[in-house]
């Protein structure tokens, strides 16, 4: 058979709901992983995806889900999705407990996936296929910006992870690819970054031309995968045209300067 299932962590909303919505579209059987429970079951309800409840950051959890996917047909993609900012305070300032939330989601999250993945997607591999691996990191990961130490610091690492695997996996039919957004405006990541505090959240997106959506990463991340096995997008930088870099954006219409 052709084998096309994969599994979408942080998949309750924003770039990892999207994901498993283009990739059900694309003919792909999806297990659509998240916290809350609530929120899969609307994803299920939309979609037809399996859905599987996890806290990626407790080991039992990540355990569970790898037995469920490997009883129930196995996978030949795992995209790891899940992660989040959390503040936007200084290197001093900023609280030791949101640097330790962010390295536990964004690199822990990752590590802990992909170690217990793994032996599911080698086994899944049928010949002249080859598994994927996405992780969906960020430009915060290759360039760093002020008031983002906590979260560069996890997407430098979580970067340093997908490259150290690449080359661990040299030799084998296994792709890893690196997804970095730049700004996407989904409904929860600025609102988490600043606790709740809407009003800061709208502020980071307003009068920027056009930021990127959930629709556009998920895209992205479906075409990298739906390409053939021998092709491997080993990273894509994806941001908005407005966007030069995390701490330069546009503001207002874009026009021709001359």
């Amino acid at each position: 058979m052709t084998f096309k299932r994969a599994v979408v962590t942080g998949a309750s909303s924003g770039i990892g709901w999207a994901t498993v919505v283009e990739l059900r579209s694309r003919g792909w059987d999806v297990v659509g992983v998240a916290r809350r429970a609530d929120r899969l079951a609307a994803l299920e309800e939309q979609t037809g995806a399996r859905v599987f409840t996890a806290d990626l950051t407790v080991q039992d959890d990540v355990d569970a889900l790898a037995e469920f996917v490997a009883s129930t047909g196995g996978a030949d993609a795992v995209v790891n999705n899940a992660g989040g900012a959390f503040g936007l305070a200084s290197v001093e300032d900023s609280s030791v407990a949101d640097w330790e939330r962010m390295y536990a989601i964004n690199v822990l999250g990752t590590k802990r996936v992909v170690s217990a993945l793994l032996p599911v997607l080698r086994r899944s591999i049928e010949p002249g296929k080859a598994a994927s691996i996405v992780g969906i990191t960020s430009i915060a990961g290759q360039v760093a910006y002020e008031g983002g130490g906590g979260y560069n610091a996890a997407k430098f690492a979580q970067r340093a992870v997908m490259e150290v695997l690449r080359l661990e996996l040299a030799g084998e039919p296994i792709r890893v690819i690196d997804v970095a957004p730049g700004m996407v405006h989904t409904e929860e990541f600025s609102l988490v970054r600043f606790g709740g505090d809407k009003a800061k959240a709208d502020a980071v997106y307003a009068e920027v031309p056009e930021p990127l959506t959930a629709e556009d990463i998920a895209e992205t991340i479906a075409h990298a995968l739906d390409l053939p096995p021998h092709v491997n997008i080993d990273s894509v930088t994806v941001k908005p045209v407005a966007q030069a870099a995390p701490h330069k954006v546009a503001k207002g219409p874009l026009k021709v300067a001359r």
